[in-house]
């Protein structure tokens, strides 16, 4: 008994410091950069093609300028579910292809639960797709170990050699920046069984990356467009042995002008400005458009196949597993919990939403106060879904 005590407490303190040490990390960036290349091009056009004052005027003062960025956080402390994979009394070589096979995948999804404002710096009086001030300029997506270890990271922004299609086609399309990505710390093999990927026994990682943007927005019939989906990105990432380094990390950064080694495929529409009203001192009416309403899911999905020798020694591979399901200390049922925050940042100029997931003897309030969580969004995850 005082063996299987100090197992139960070994494992459960082991759990604790791994559900406190990953974090993910979700920012939409902000530049004004983008606003005045997108004035540029429409200089340029007026010019070449005699578009006339309309296009000038959305044109003019695109580029005033904005105090704050708008960033969206998603931190997610968790660990998998404990005893997931009961291997029971088969025997079978089938089952095992099929346990492994559901072993080689991760998924991942990270969604902003309030809408990010202000794609444009300031409302329009010209219509709903003025692309004047356009600020948004991309976004990345970061996982943290050991509150200080970056094991992934992807950085994209606008393209800048299509930023005609912003003011051509109301498009825009994005381009892989900076990559750091380390297989042998992923989510693989998604098991509790094994702890850690090792190339010896698994091949062909992949990490896919898929973003989703969405937006709402009142146009001028009157009718509201609600969560209508503007556009999907995808990017694959595959990894070989050959490209890592002893530590087991990939680093890329693409150079000036350079064509990128891994491509984002996909395009989005700007995002449309909601209608609107007001009525000025003297009590004329006057027709404005916001400055743009969206929201930015990202899924990541990391998958894998088993090596040929891996395969050929199942038979030990399962009695292994066997024998691992029938220790008592893996059967401990968790109860997980939620806590979320979304806070404007004043210092920053910027929103802030956290999100914290843990069993919940794991979610101290420690950690809720470590975090600048009150306890009154204690629970509250599901409804900010």
């Amino acid at each position: 008994m005082k063996k299987t005590l100090l197992l139960l407490l070994a494992f459960t303190l082991s759990t604790a410091i791994m559900a406190q040490s990953q974090s993910y990390q979700l920012k939409v960036y902000c530049n004004n950069e983008i606003a005045e290349e997108v004035e540029r091009y429409c200089n340029e056009r007026i010019l070449e093609r005699g578009l006339g004052d309309a296009m000038l005027d959305a044109a003019v003062g695109a580029a005033k300028g904005i105090t704050s960025g708008y960033v969206v956080s998603v931190v997610d402390f968790g660990v998998n579910a404990v005893a997931n994979l009961v291997t029971r009394k088969a025997r079978m070589k089938a089952e095992w292809e099929n346990i492994v096979a559901n072993e080689n995948k991760n998924h991942t999804a990270l969604q902003t639960i309030a809408a990010v404002n202000n794609f444009y710096n300031a409302p329009s009086t010209e219509g709903a797709m003025d692309p004047k001030g356009m600020v948004f300029d991309g976004l990345s997506c970061m996982k943290i170990l050991d509150e200080d270890d970056t094991v992934f990271y992807i950085s994209l922004h606008v393209d800048r050699q299509k930023i005609n299609r912003i003011v051509e086609h109301s498009k825009f399309e994005l381009v892989l920046d900076t990559l750091i990505i380390n297989p042998l710390r992923s989510g693989l093999p998604n098991s509790d069984f094994e702890t850690s990927f090792s190339f010896a026994d698994r091949r062909n990682y992949s990490m896919t990356v898929d973003i989703a943007i969405h937006s709402s927005w009142m146009d001028q019939l009157p009718q509201m467009q609600s969560n209508q989906l503007l556009g999907q990105f995808r990017l694959q990432i595959p990894v070989t042995e050959k490209e890592i380094d002893k530590e087991g990390y990939l680093h890329y950064i693409r150079g000036d002008n350079e064509n990128p080694r891994y491509l984002v495929t996909g395009d989005c529409f700007v995002v449309p400005r909601s209608y609107s009203g007001y009525r000025d001192s003297d009590g004329n009416y006057h027709e404005v458009w916001g400055t743009g309403e969206y929201s930015v899911g990202i899924d990541m999905t990391e998958t894998c196949t088993v090596t040929d020798t891996y395969r050929k020694n199942w038979r030990k591979n399962m009695r292994d597993r066997k024998k691992w399901a029938r220790k008592d200390f893996h059967l401990i049922a968790r109860t997980w919990e939620t806590v979320s925050s979304q806070q404007w940042d004043e210092v920053a100029q910027s929103w802030v939403l956290t999100v914290l997931k843990a069993p919940a003897d794991v979610l101290t309030k420690e950690i809720i106060d470590k975090m600048d969580l009150g306890s009154k969004t204690k629970g509250n995850s599901e409804q900010n879904k």
